[in-house]
């Protein structure tokens, strides 16, 4: 719609809110609604009245009469406004626009169509629309201005409300699921001195009475762990966490994550927790554990697959990496069997098989299936399997070639924490700017002594755009990272 046209019918409203003031009528007041039906209410209560608020999202008529549609969050009912019943304030519903909020109070019936309708006897205007929405067959549909204007977005496409009530039942049924196995909710700082729990690149800030740097934090795992050390056992966070990053289709620099972590039990028993916990959510939301992802088919239902790093990647390519020791070994094996790898801002061995399997084996991994038993250079905070301490006990849960979560045994030997750490900074004085940093803090809070214990993340953005079937993590955010409009 040309700017012109647009700026023709915002002036038509503003001349009809000022008509409003000019008749003593208030366009925004406040009244108590405290007391109203909802129109799922109001659609049971036939013969009785009612009295309802909410939006008009069409009206037709002139005159005498006028028939509205209304919609509040559970759903629409239609409105009929007549001046046989209304008398002279009939003619103030030449004033209404599509998106005027307004309440009515009337009685219920049912027209000779059986359209479930309001005899409207009182009303006001709670709210005028300054701005018309999209039109109604064309809506919103340009997916920038969708995300942008999220608003109009709820407004105008009904569909995109459910998926984030979907969103919102998700984080209900995973926090109940952990209350309900004795976990203790927590909240650890957002700002922090230095960050850790991820390779991840920060965003920075200075505190100015503290006058010092500080990052936003892209994982809260280093501090949960810290109440592992002071006798919680069990604990988790719903968190905002924060990676200045790439944007894509599974990727937001500012997301929710939850992380728990459970004293005493091993990875294998997070494994069986976390199918049950996995399965529990999406049969609550989606009343079955078969879903629909872009068109695969998912089964929740069987025992998830389980595949060592290792096997999947010898499958797929025929590298053996347990027989690679070194980044020129592997370079040299990548090149006898012909592949292609982007090595980018790649640094360490660790790094590069997690190279090759985000290239050639991880879109390959369809059905939820845990992929077991990383090599110990790419997870800096795991702890290495007893009987093969080139591997850490650690699994990944996959569908659609995606990661949903990620777990691990938690590493509790301060000495070998504190080298693992070094070897990081080696990394990162190569010129990787996803390297762990070295936190003294933590290392002593491991010196007080912490349990064996096993840990968990999921980006729980993602998950829901698996439970709701959304192709990108913007359709599951209200208000995702955008470039300024200019």
């Amino acid at each position: 719609m040309p700017d012109v046209q647009l700026n023709d019918l915002q002036k038509q409203r503003q001349e009809k809110l000022e008509k409003m003031k000019s008749l003593g009528l208030n366009p925004y007041p406040q009244p108590n609604l405290e007391s109203k039906n909802t129109v799922a209410e109001a659609r049971e209560m036939m013969d009785k009245k009612v009295t309802v608020a909410g939006r008009i999202m069409s009206k037709r008529g002139q005159g005498k009469i006028m028939f509205a549609d209304l919609h509040d969050r559970t759903g629409k009912i239609q409105l009929f406004f007549q001046e046989k019943t209304l008398g002279e304030r009939i003619k103030e519903t030449k004033l209404y626009d599509l998106g005027d909020i307004t309440t009515v109070t009337g009685t219920v019936f049912a027209t000779q169509a059986g359209e479930i309708t309001i005899n409207v006897e009182s009303f006001q205007i709670l709210a005028k629309n300054l701005r018309p929405l999209p039109e109604k067959f064309h809506g919103l549909k340009d997916v920038e201005e969708r995300y942008r204007q999220r608003y109009v977005d709820l407004i105008v496409n009904p569909e995109v409300r459910k998926v984030f009530e979907a969103r919102t039942k998700i984080l209900s049924e995973m926090r109940r699921f952990l209350d309900d196995h004795g976990f203790m909710e927590v909240e650890t700082p957002i700002l922090q001195p230095l960050y850790g729990g991820a390779s991840a690149k920060p965003f920075s800030t200075h505190h100015n009475v503290l006058d010092m740097d500080m990052y936003l934090r892209i994982s809260d795992e280093l501090y949960l762990k810290r109440l592992i050390v002071g006798g919680l056992e069990k604990v988790y966070e719903v968190s905002r966490d924060f990676r200045n990053e790439g944007v894509s289709r599974f990727h937001n620099p500012e997301f929710t994550q939850i992380e728990f972590y459970w004293s005493y039990v091993d990875y294998e028993v997070l494994m069986r927790f976390t199918q049950d916990l996995v399965r529990h959510v999406i049969k609550s939301v989606k009343g079955t554990l078969k879903i629909s992802y872009q068109g695969t088919e998912l089964d929740f239902e069987p025992d998830f697959i389980k595949a060592t790093f290792r096997d999947l990647i010898f499958n797929k390519t025929g590298i053996d990496i347990d027989a690679i020791k070194t980044e020129e070994e592997f370079k040299a094996a990548i090149k006898e069997k012909g592949l292609k790898v982007d090595f980018t801002d790649v640094y360490g061995l660790g790094a590069c098989f997690d190279a090759l399997y985000k290239e050639h084996v991880r879109p390959t991994i369809i059905q939820p299936t845990y992929v077991m038993d990383y090599p110990a250079e790419m997870i800096a905070l795991a702890k290495r399997k007893e009987n093969n301490p080139e591997r850490i006990a650690s699994f990944q849960l996959l569908a659609c070639g995606t990661e949903l979560l990620k777990a691990y045994n938690e590493l509790n030997d301060p000495k070998d924490q504190a080298d693992r750490w070094r070897e990081e900074q080696k990394l990162a004085d190569k010129g990787s700017e996803i390297a762990s940093q070295f936190d003294s803090d933590y290392v002593r809070a491991l010196e007080y002594g912490m349990p064996p214990t096993s840990g968990w993340g999921m980006g729980i953005d993602r998950f829901v755009q698996f439970v709701t079937d959304q192709p990108t993590i913007k359709d599951v955010i209200f208000f995702p990272a955008m470039r300024n409009e200019e």
